[in-house]
Parts: C-alpha cells; structure tokens; sequence
C-alpha cells in the first residue's frame, strides 16, 4: 500500500506531464474513426476532415484573477488566460464550475476554450462592453475569432448571450400576459403596438443606419456605434478559420444567430445544444456560411428562427463558396425550418448529405428558399431518412420568392437555379401543406427526386414553376384541395402515389406551360372527379395512367 506522500507525489508527476508546454495532445482515435464513419459512403466526394490538435499545456481562468460570482467582470480575465496560453504555442483554457460574468471572449491559434460541467458563462448585458469593429456591420460577438488555425469549444457547461437585454420581440408571438409583463418591464413599443424592443435606440437603429448610409456611402466605426444597440451580434462568429470543433456545451439566450462559422473549412459541431425560445427574433441556432468540409451531428437545437441553415456568398476563389457539408442525428425543435438553404446562396451550393434528423413543432420542415436578388447554384443536395411531427406550415418547401422578392432591383439579379436535389424516406405527422414548390418563370426548380414519402396533412401537393419533378411511393393523408395542383409546370412524374382516403379531386391543372404531367401506377378510380384543367392548359398535358 503506498504511502499519502507517494500518492501525492504521483500525482503531481502526473500533472506536470499534463501540463507540460511543447506536448500536443492528439485527437482521440476513436473520434477520427466516428468523424471517417460519418464522412464515408457518400453520394459525393468527401475529403478526410481534419481535426484542430491542440497543445496539451493548461490553464485555469482563476489563475489570472477570473471570479464566479456573477457580479465581478472576467472579461480581462479570461482574455489574458488566452493570450497567454497562445505565446506559449496554444492549449487549453479552463473555465470551472460557478458563474462568470464576461464580456467579448477573442479565441486564438492553437486553443481550446473548455467550459466544464457546472460551468455558466454569463455575457455581459452592458452594451458598451462589446465594442464595434474596425470592419464589420455589428458589434463584437460573444465569442469570435477570425483566421485562425486549430480551435475548439469544448465542455459540458453553458454559454448565456443574455439576448433579450439585444432582441426585439413580435407581440403576435406571446401571450396576452406575457406581452403586458414584458411591456411593463421596460423598452419600448413601436408606433403600431406590434413590436416591443429593448430601448429607442434599437428600435430606431435601422433607420439611423439608413440614413447615415446616404450621407456617408462608408460611415465610420464610431459613427455605426451610434446604432449599436440596433446591431445585436452573433453568439459564436468564427470567419475564415481552419480545423474547428465545437463539442458538447450548451448556447443560450442569443442575440442573434447561436452558431456562425463563415469561410471556414474543417469544421466539426457535435454533441453541442442551442436553446432559444420560439419566439426568439433571429436567433437561428446554426447558419454555416460560405464553408466547405464540415460535419455537424449528435447536435440539439431549439431556436426562434431556423434550426440548421446553409448560407452562401460569394468567394473569388471558388464556383461553390459551399461545399461538402454532411449532417446527421439531429433534432430541431421548434423554429423557422428544421433544415434549410438559403435565403442568400448567390455564392453557389453543392455537395450536402442530411440524414436521420428529426423535427418536431418547426414552421416548415425542409425549407428551400431563395429569391431573384440572392441567388445562385444550389446542386446534389441528398436528404434521406427524416421524421417530423407537427409542422406549422409545409413539410417541404421549395420557394424561389421568398419575401416576395421585395427588395428585388432588375439591374442587380441573381437568379437562384435549384436541381438535382434526392429527397427520400420521408415521415411527417402533421403539417399544413405536404409538398409546396414555387419556382421562377425564367429559372423553373428542376431534376427534383422524392421517394418514399408519408405525409398527415392539412392540403396535399401544390407546383408552380417546376420541371423535371419525380414523386415514387407517396403515401398522402390530406383533408382538402386536390391531391396535385400543378401551374405552369412540365415533365412531372408521380408514380405509386396512395391516398389514405378517396379525394374529392386528384389533379387541377393550370397555366399554358403546363405540360407531360404524368401519374403512373396510380388508383385514382376512387375520386369523385380525376383531373380539372384550366382554360388554357392544352389536352393530354395531363396523363394518367
């Protein structure tokens, strides 16, 4: 039996070891081996991701003065423990169990933020502790980095964004109490009595900036600040940056968006929560923006805007400022769009696996959306195996005017071209709309495959601007309209398609593009009336046989 001494003695050895600077503490085998898993077998080539490899020296953000008692400010704190961690060559930065209050937290090359089990970091509610940028259009994130190399986000503990002291929030969203208490709290509310925001500065910031915009085409940082509360940040904005992973802490309370990695490559989010209320303005949980390589699984989110959502702008370097994104096992509660593209995907999209995702309670489920002044190539888009229940809206969306193209100027286009998407075993138990598909006259959404799809529904299937659409073993369970309303669609082929009970109409056909809109292996014996066409639909456009 050893003596406590020699314990001790140990284990300090032990530590020491741990500790040492120079020593780089290698990605585990087994998770290389679970990230190969998830990227192999692809319908698209896949390069190998690289993990960041972190130095295996330590430190506590206590050693630099950090105190958890949620009125003492850490924000010099944690950020010298960072700085200090890089001039070594990077390692670990630990926050432990309590609550720190903090400002901004800026990563750095080679370094892994840990927030342990127990671990609550509270962002500052002060807005004058997140300072505007030299470049950029908001103020300074809770945490952010830009170019850097080799960083993680690691721990079981909680990151706080102190959002709604930065959102607006819609009265139409909450409940009669809510709104009286949230009113009585404080802010203001806008003229029509349909918006509260935190302070007159937020609500009058956009106009602020519109203004200053036309007087200055390239206003200063000082003057921007001047609509500071207006431009709430991202909770984790991480820009250009290579090999990241984010694993396994909670984000909540956001300003704005949870997750934003734009132009960044070798990405990793697993085991990672965002939770946000509902009726949280903006704060989507995840927009991947402009990256390429990346692998976001085992992932929960809960947010007031869209659940997982592919961003693309413009990069010189690349036909596809999105590429090669594969995400899996996971579940979107709530939300604008359990999985979604767009708005703006003028940078191009192409290569993205999705599967064994579960939605539950999102307005829409699979939302594609773009509009003429955002859009680009959006291609080889593979969705398989996805459960829903109780969708707001459609289940799956294609729509190619989104916002009604509102702010659409003729001289600036960028029509979006969505094809060759492959969407298949599909589940959902409730949504208002099966399937609804808006494309553009000039640009129709075309090469589209759906197959094995199980749809509860208020209305079933409605096309518009549409080519090259093949449906096989479709199960429908609607309560009114026809089966298919198609307007100004071609080449569409339905094949095996069952409804739970006879429909009242089974095609309504509109528009004189509409063309080769064929139903084959299809009971339609059983509907009061098979197919109503339009005046201008010419005959034989629809077959059935």
């Amino acid at each position: 039996m050893k003596s406590k001494s020699g314990m001790r003695i140990i284990v300090l050895v032990v530590m020491s070891l741990a500790l040492t600077p120079g020593v780089e503490a290698q990605p585990t085998a087994s998770l290389e081996q679970e990230i190969t898993a998830y990227t192999s077998n692809l319908p698209f080539p896949m390069p190998q991701i690289q993990l960041p490899h972190i130095p295996a020296y330590q430190v506590s953000i206590v050693d630099f003065g950090a105190v958890a008692d949620r009125h003492t400010m850490n924000t010099t704190a944690i950020n010298d423990a960072i700085q200090a961690c890089a001039k070594k060559g990077g390692g670990t930065i630990v926050i432990p169990p309590g609550m720190w209050l903090t400002g901004p937290i800026g990563l750095d090359d080679n370094i892994e933020l840990r927030v342990e089990a127990g671990a609550l970091v509270l962002f500052s509610p002060r807005f004058e502790d997140y300072p505007m940028p030299t470049k950029g259009s908001r103020v300074t994130s809770p945490i952010h980095g830009q170019g850097l190399t080799n960083i993680a986000i690691t721990g079981r503990g909680t990151f706080n964004g102190n959002g709604h002291y930065w959102r607006p929030i819609k009265k139409e969203k909450l409940t009669a109490k809510q709104w009286k208490d949230l009113v009585a709290s404080g802010g203001v509310v806008t003229s029509d009595g349909k918006m509260w925001w935190p302070s007159k500065e937020a609500m009058n910031g956009e106009e602020y900036l519109k203004n200053l915009r036309k007087a200055n085409k390239k206003p200063t940082p000082a003057e921007v600040a001047g609509a500071k509360e207006f431009l709430r940040p991202t909770m984790v904005d991480l820009v250009g940056c290579n090999k990241v992973l984010i694993d396994g802490p909670t984000f909540t309370n956001t300003p704005g968006w949870a997750l934003h990695p734009s132009e960044c490559e070798n990405v990793v989010i697993r085991n990672t929560s965002v939770i946000n209320n509902w009726w949280g303005q903006n704060t989507d949980a995840a927009d991947i923006g402009s990256c390429r390589n990346v692998l976001f699984y085992k992932n929960v989110l809960d947010s007031g805007d869209d659940g997982i959502c592919m961003k693309s702008s413009p990069n010189r370097n690349r036909e596809f400022a999105l590429e090669n994104i594969v995400i899996a096992d996971c579940i979107v509660y709530h939300g604008h769009g359990g999985f979604v593209i767009g708005s703006n995907a003028d940078g191009g999209i192409r290569n993205i696996s999705v599967r064994n995702c579960t939605f539950i309670g999102t307005d829409i489920g699979l939302r594609f959306k773009s509009a003429r002044d955002r859009g680009g190539k959006v291609e080889n888009i593979y969705v398989d195996g996805i459960r829903m229940k109780d969708i707001a809206t459609s289940a799956i969306l294609f729509d190619m005017i989104y916002e009604g193209n509102a702010d659409f100027d003729p001289a600036k286009a960028k029509i979006p071209y969505f094809r060759n998407f492959d969407i298949r075993n599909i589940v959902c138990d409730g949504a208002k709309v099966a399937l609804f598909v808006r494309g553009l006259a000039e640009a129709p959404i075309q090469g589209i495959s759906l197959k094995n799809i199980s749809i509860t529904s208020d209305e079933a299937m409605k096309m518009e601007d549409a080519d090259g659409f093949t449906l096989n073993n479709v199960w429908l369970n609607f309560k009114t309209g026809p089966v298919l309303f198609v307007k100004n669609s071609k080449n569409i082929q339905v094949e095996q398609l069952t409804t739970a009970s006879p429909a009242g109409l089974f095609v309504r056909a509109a528009g004189e593009k509409t063309e080769n809109i064929r139903l084959l292996q299809t009971d339609v014996s059983k509907a009061k009336k098979v197919m109503e066409l339009g005046p201008d639909v010419r005959q034989g456009a629809v077959v059935i046989q």
